[in-house]
């Protein structure tokens, strides 16, 4: 970080983030098959033997009810922590626009939390990936996205994602923090009266 913003007058702020979202949809949506598989089950299983027309198995008629929503209830239960565990599954059953919503308000929130906006020559920008995704989001204050260019600013963000798709996340950071350097050392030139505004860490949210 000291490297690259030693050639810029701008301010970079890397942040990676575990998830952008809460995804609710994959649990509802799992819990609700687990509940409809775990009542099925518990219906035939209430069922009378053959030929034992008034036989219940094991479960007397009168609690027949209460086990058949006890069913429905742990199948909803197993089912809602699948869809909230298995990472696969909740990638299933959450819209991709959904996740890049998710993405882009989560990078606003932290482009202000961390006081980014609040350099003196309005020239922070954000770098912000966000692992369960696997998407990225570059924001640019005022006078870094003037120069840069919203062609410059949607490139770079692009480029961050799809190296977050081909490889690991450390990797995709380091390149887009150079490649985001080198752009706005074309633009905003280390000055002789620049002084050092924000922290040069990693800023790692979960």
């Amino acid at each position: 970080m000291r490297e690259v913003e030693s050639k810029t007058s701008a301010e970079i702020v890397p942040v990676v983030a575990t998830a952008s979202g809460r995804y609710d949809r994959p649990e509802d949506i799992v819990g609700l098959w687990g509940s409809v598989l775990f009542l099925t089950i518990a219906w035939f299983w209430l069922q009378p033997l053959e030929g034992e027309q008034s036989d219940w198995g094991f479960v007397s008629p009168s609690y027949e009810l209460p086990f058949l929503l006890l069913a429905m209830l742990l199948g909803f239960l197993v089912g809602a922590y699948v869809g909230t565990r298995v990472t696969v599954i909740r990638h299933l059953f959450t819209p991709a626009r959904q996740m890049r919503e998710e993405v882009a308000v989560r990078a606003r929130q932290v482009f202000f939390d961390q006081r980014v906006h609040h350099t003196q020559g309005a020239s922070g920008v954000l770098i912000y990936l966000s692992l369960y995704e696997h998407m990225a989001a570059v924001i640019a204050d005022k006078i870094a996205f003037e120069k840069l260019g919203q062609a410059t600013v949607d490139e770079l963000c692009m480029q961050l994602t799809n190296a977050m798709k081909q490889g690991p996340a450390v990797d995709a950071l380091c390149s887009g923090i150079r490649s985001t350097g080198e752009c706005l050392a074309r633009v905003l030139p280390q000055q002789a009266q620049d002084v050092n505004e924000l922290p040069n860490a990693l800023v790692i949210l979960d």
